[in-house]
């Protein structure tokens, strides 16, 4: 086996190691916390669902007149 083709391999292997070693959840436990982040946080870009948003809390809303500024 030539050198090149071995350090490659050895590589990989690191990698997969290092993939192994990962915290993991359950599907269905992240699932879970998915949905509880989607229903408690309010998107402004959804005002039918959330209501309008104050222009204050909206992060989209730029300076005076919520113009666009085209550099």
């Amino acid at each position: 086996m030539s050198e090149l083709k071995l350090r490659k391999l050895m590589e990989h292997t690191q990698r997969l190691k290092e993939q192994l070693d990962l915290p993991r959840i359950k599907v269905s436990e992240a699932s879970q916390t998915l949905i509880q982040y989607v229903t408690t946080t309010k998107d402004s870009l959804l005002p039918s669902v959330w209501g309008p948003v104050d222009k204050k809390d909206d992060p989209f809303q730029t300076g005076a007149g919520g113009c666009c500024v085209v550099l």
